[in-house]
């Protein structure tokens, strides 16, 4: 969709997901595509429905937590585009984690107990609880991978200062255990997830998605003590079976490494595991929406022609 200039358009930024369109100085128009990625590598072949589940899940998220703190979403004129206001983000995405899996269980696994200068307790088997959540931030890269940094070194380096720092990691946590809570209600697991934070003159402000299978890491809860117990395999739904069906296919984003072939079934099955995190997420029946590119730009056209421009 990047071929259409949208009125009153100043840029366009298309991301590993997300094509990312500027209207004026102060709106975004943000499509969530079918692209998948994995290891910051976009992945050759789209996952059909997965742009209108991100989207229609980070929107549900975002308005159950607007108490917590303000957020950039105004509108979805269309199943995958949120219009929302922009926002100068920080350079860093506040990852939290309730449990040890994924990253974290890699680097305990490693035998290192310090992730992002955060030291992990002994004794815990991977997907174990933490005592309580943990941040572990990143970097933000523009390109290629995201780097692990430490809460001294991010207010070191000047990417955030010590008092917005305190707020982040506030609302890092509130946005956090609402987002669990919600899971909770569901019979799931919200075992970690990222938040991305911007400003508008002085006010911070929640961007991007929230909870959704891209940003976030979901067990079923019912059997999960069981599992952990007998150290079976959780059930889990998150994108993370994506990455260790790669890993298993000897590719982890790394230079040489080839991305395995995709076929169609698992396509599918990618699809359908994006559907159903939707649908145990939400609480309701997935509603596939078929609108051509054509179909989908009107109805953003229709919306920027409301916005206070």
């Amino acid at each position: 969709m990047s071929g259409i200039k949208f009125p009153q358009q100043t840029a366009f930024y298309s991301g590993k997901v997300r094509d990312v369109y500027t209207i004026q100085a102060n709106w975004l128009v943000m499509i969530a595509s079918d692209r998948i990625s994995a290891f910051d590598v976009i992945l050759p072949k789209t996952i059909p429905f997965k742009g209108q589940v991100l989207n229609q899940i980070a929107a549900y998220m975002l308005k159950k937590t607007t108490d917590i703190c303000p957020n950039w979403l105004l509108s979805c004129p269309a199943p995958n585009v949120s219009i929302g206001k922009k926002c100068t983000p920080f350079k860093i995405e506040m990852v939290v984690r309730g449990n040890l899996v994924g990253h974290a269980w890699r680097t305990y696994q490693s035998g290192d107990r310090v992730i992002c200068g955060v030291t992990m307790p002994e004794g815990l088997k991977e997907n174990d609880f933490f005592p309580s959540p943990i941040i572990t931030p990143t970097t933000k890269a523009t390109e290629g991978h995201d780097a692990d940094i430490s809460k001294e070194e991010i207010i070191a380096n000047g990417l955030v200062t010590e008092n917005d720092w305190i707020l982040l990691e506030k609302y890092t946590l509130q946005l956090f255990q609402r987002g669990k809570d919600i899971a909770a209600e569901r019979g799931l697991i919200l075992a970690d997830t990222k938040y991305e934070f911007g400003k508008i003159g002085d006010t911070i402000y929640l961007m991007d998605e929230i909870h959704t299978p891209d940003s976030s890491r979901y067990f079923y809860a019912e059997g999960f003590e069981e599992r952990q117990s007998t150290g079976a395999r959780q059930k889990q739904l998150s994108k993370e079976f994506v990455r260790e069906w790669l890993i298993a296919n000897h590719f982890m984003g790394k230079e040489g490494q080839n991305v395995p072939e995709m076929s169609e079934e698992w396509i599918n099955t990618i699809s359908q595991r994006y559907i159903e995190l939707y649908e145990k997420v939400i609480g309701e029946s997935f509603n596939p929406i078929h609108l051509t590119a054509a179909e989908t730009d009107q109805k953003i056209i229709e919306a920027i022609a409301e916005l206070p421009i």
